[in-house]
Order: structure tokens, then C-alpha cells, then sequence
């Protein structure tokens, strides 16, 4: 039924001022759309990420945004922690860490959170 429709993600936060910083200025995504101080609509690849204000920001303790980067991905952890970005390591015996990549046979996952402490991650695909 639904196996064909896009699908498009959504993060909520406290500040959308701060949220388009780094959703712009450090990821590099691109602004579609804004409606004042409630909703930012972004481009990745071919996607679409809605960041929208709420009071729930940053309660979700699982990743809520995956980015398929594919072989990029130790590039990428590069260059955003030159940017600052801090990321996280969690304790998951079935996965090998090696610096702040994990991997588990052909899959290699890195996470890190936004300022609301939404949790994202890159990911081989």
C-alpha cells in the first residue's frame, strides 16, 4: 500500500534559529522552505527533512535521521568533527569500534546528535 510513496523525515526541536545553523551551516543541507519560526524543510540527496519546533525536542532515545553515505563515510566523520561535531560511542558488544566508526559484516554506522540532542547517524548503506 504504502511501498511506493516517499516518505519524508521529521525532527523536532526547541529553536529553530539554532537548528538551521547546524542543519545548514554544518551539515550543508538545503533550504526549501520556511514558515516562520515552525517549520524548515531541507533537502538531502532525494529527500526531504522537515525540522519543526516542539516542546518534545530531543526525547527520542533512538536515531531519528540516517544519512546513506556509502564509502564516504570516514571521509565525512573527518570533516564533521572538524566542524566540531562530537560523536557518540555506545556500548554494543556485536559491533566493532574502531575510533568513532562501528561496524558489524558489511554494515559501518557512526552516530552523532544535533543540538536538541536528536540522535543521526551515517551509515555505508
Amino acid at each position: 500500500m504504502l511501498g511506493d510513496k516517499d516518505a519524508i523525515a521529521n525532527i523536532a526541536v526547541k529553536d529553530l534559529k539554532v537548528a538551521s545553523r547546524f542543519y545548514e551551516g554544518t551539515l550543508g543541507l538545503r533550504k526549501l522552505s520556511s514558515e516562520g519560526e515552525e517549520l524548515i524543510t531541507y533537502r538531502s540527496g532525494s529527500t526531504n527533512v522537515n525540522v519543526y519546533r516542539s516542546q518534545y525536542a530531543g526525547t527520542n532515545k533512538a536515531t531519528a535521521l540516517s544519512f546513506v553515505v556509502g564509502e564516504e563515510l570516514e571521509a565525512l566523520v573527518a570533516e564533521l568533527k572538524a566542524k566540531g561535531i562530537t560523536f557518540e560511542h555506545y556500548d554494543m558488544p556485536e559491533l566493532k569500534r574502531e575510533g568513532d566508526v562501528y561496524s558489524g559484516g558489511d554494515m559501518r554506522v557512526a552516530w552523532f546528535k544535533d543540538p536538541d540532542g536528536n540522535i543521526l547517524n551515517l551509515v555505508t548503506g
